[in-house]
Parts: C-alpha cells; structure tokens; sequence
C-alpha cells in the first residue's frame, strides 16, 4: 500500500521523499482535485492527506477526496505550519490505530461465527443423540448417528480452544 499526499505547497515532494523513507511506504503527490482523484481511479492508498488550507479554501474538493478515497484513513494537516516529523507522526499513529481497530473486529467476528458454529453444532450433536434413542433404528443408521456425534463433539472441542492471534503462540 502508499500514501497519496493532496498539497500544492512548495517542497511538498521533498516532503513525501521523507515521509517515504520512515514509513517505508511509496508516497503519492497530487497537486489538487484532479490529480487526487486520478490517482485514487488508479490505485488503492492506505493514507490519503490532504492539506488543510485546500481543504478548508474548497471543502467540496475535499469532500469529494474523501468520497473517492474507499477504506485509506483520511488526514486533513496544514503542511504550513507541520514539519515532516510530525506528519510522519500524525500517519503512524492513524495507521496504528486502523491496525489496532481491524484486529478487534476480526476478532468480534470470530467470536461472533463461533457463537453461531456452537450454537448450530450442539443442535447436530443434540438431534444424533435424540435420534439414537427412538426405538427401531437400524444398527447401521445408529453407527452413522453415533459418528455425526462425535464429529461434532470433536468439532464443538475444537471450537473452545482459545483464539491464536496470527505471529503470536498460545499460553499452555
């Protein structure tokens, strides 16, 4: 992923050329509206920033960056007053924070599909165990329900253990 920075400001590139560098991120310029939206036609970004005074001198433009800019964290700095180091600061901490705020919605949703999985499983183990009692079932069907079950138990075991987070190992 890159950075699209939206300036018109002289010294804005030697600015990206930094940025860049820290971040180990490619960084995009685009001088105005135009530009901004044709490089957002173009590719996906993980930051877009936009310069304040263009922000605040058109705020259609800007709200039209912001629509076209699909999932990149959107930054609204004024390059005037900013040095290098602290847009580097302000991309950092929005890059951690989206990080921070995807890993606890993967892990709501894993907890959610989990609930869910459970829930549908203890129905299968619960229907193969009724079906197991009712008289007359034949041997070999009792077989197939006895397996269905214990998959299933197996499955539900499988479930309860505890999350691993990708990179990290689990604490026995």
């Amino acid at each position: 992923m890159s950075i699209l920075i939206v300036s018109g400001i002289e010294g804005v590139r030697n600015c990206a050329e930094i940025v860049s560098k820290h971040l180990g991120m490619p960084v995009d310029i685009a001088e105005g509206r135009r530009g901004a939206l044709d490089a957002l036609r173009r590719k996906e970004f993980a930051v877009v920033v936009v310069d304040e005074t263009l922000a605040e001198c058109d705020p259609s433009t800007a709200d039209s960056i912001w629509e076209h800019s699909s999932l990149a964290i959107p930054l609204q700095i004024n390059f005037a007053l900013a040095g290098a180091a602290r847009i580097i600061r302000e991309i950092r901490a929005a890059i951690h924070r989206r990080e921070k705020e995807q890993t606890a919605a993967r892990l709501a949703a894993r907890e959610d599909i989990g609930i869910e999985l459970k829930n549908t499983i203890t129905g299968l183990v619960l229907q193969s165990q009724l079906a197991l009692t009712e008289n007359g079932v034949p041997s070999h069907v009792a077989q197939k329900l006895r397996v269905v079950a214990e998959l299933a138990c197996a499955l539900r075991n499988q479930l309860s253990e505890p999350a691993v987070l990708p990179g990290r190992r689990s604490v026995s």
